[in-house]
């Protein structure tokens, strides 16, 4: 079994507290997603579950076992940088060599190639086995960095923001990869990202990390539509959540203790103004092919919202908003509701 639990794990350095406690299970076979913006403890925690980092308090369990004292190489994981940090000198099929050719592994040549071969073809470089890693795009580095982690077939994977230097198409590509591969393996994987994307579309669960501390954990779809408070509210969600005080926009039943509102673009609903029941006008409008953002205003407020491509909106047009089933938060910005 390959779960890992972290028990009130803390850690500092100096006076920076860059975990506060954190407890978390993952199961077998799980893919999570610690998602943060820089600084909120999310390479910190992957380094201590890896050992390159020891705790100041807490436990870290892999498997059921206390893993505190033991180190890097004795923990059964591999760790993918957020760099490549391959060997330039070493072809491709040699860096992913490397680690088979410990003492401690003792496999043959023959073992060694077969490995090499299978896990090059499941990362999709077969073709490039001969080449040297200086010679290879940075989407086919980062495809042999993680084939370097595979082929030592660990029980934990541990990735700190492997796709976060590709360009946007690469990123697609390899967030695709990433997930075929791990339900094809069924390994554990922890993996950590600032992208909301990468979150939402990888993981099994996300954790929302903030200044050191896992504020929420849950499905992508928990996250987004159930948000412990307004800073995991902003943390998912593209355009971002609009957070508007009660009475802006007319809206049913809002809870007597609601200090914001959180307003994603599927609780709103924009029709054209009839009969002068205008209450907002479309400052400005970006297409974006399949869609269009709506910069509108209301009330010397901006808002953004969704509309159809092919809608006949347009810039100055006055239009009437209604809101369905938004989030409501209290003044100590915990949602209120089930």
């Amino acid at each position: 079994m390959a779960d890992i639990a972290l028990q009130q794990v803390s850690k500092s350095f100096g006076d920076n507290h860059a975990i506060k406690g954190i407890s978390l299970e993952i199961h077998d076979g799980e893919f999570v997603v610690l998602l943060g913006p820089t600084g909120a403890g999310k390479t910190t925690t992957l380094r201590l579950v890896a050992g390159l980092e020891k705790t100041d308090g807490g436990n870290i369990l892999i498997g059921g076992e206390r893993v505190n004292d033991l180190p890097p190489s004795a923990r059964d994981t591999a760790f993918v940088f957020q760099q490549y940090s391959l060997y330039p000198h070493l072809s491709v099929y040699e860096n992913l060599a490397f680690p088979l050719q410990s003492p401690a592994r003792k496999m043959d040549k023959a073992a060694i190639d077969r490995r090499v071969r299978e896990v090059a073809d499941m990362v999709r470089i077969g073709h490039k086995l001969e080449n040297k890693a200086t010679k290879l795009s940075g989407g086919e580095m980062q495809r042999v960095a993680i084939g370097r982690a595979l082929v030592r077939e660990p029980s934990v994977f541990l990735m700190d923001e492997p796709l976060s230097s590709l360009d946007a198409k690469l990123r697609s590509d390899l967030r695709l990869e990433l997930k075929r591969i791990q339900n094809d393996l069924g390994r554990t994987m922890l993996y950590v990202t600032h992208d909301q994307i990468e979150a939402m579309t990888m993981a099994d669960r996300i954790g929302i990390l903030h200044e050191g501390e896992l504020v929420q954990v849950g499905s992508p779809r928990e996250i987004y539509e159930r948000p412990a408070n307004l800073h995991v509210a902003a943390r998912l969600g593209q355009p971002q959540i609009n957070f508007v005080e009660p009475g802006l926009i007319a809206s049913e039943a809002v809870p007597p203790a609601t200090k914001t509102i959180g307003i994603r673009t599927e609780h709103l609903e924009i029709q054209p103004a009839r009969n002068g029941a205008a209450n907002a006008e479309i400052d400005w409008i970006e297409h974006l092919g399949d869609q269009k953002h709506l910069h509108l205003k209301v009330q010397g407020r901006k808002l953004v919202a969704l509309a159809d491509p092919y809608s006949p909106l347009k810039a100055g047009d006055r239009v009437a908003l209604t809101l369905t089933n938004p989030l409501y938060f209290g003044a100590d910005g915990r949602r209120i509701g089930g």
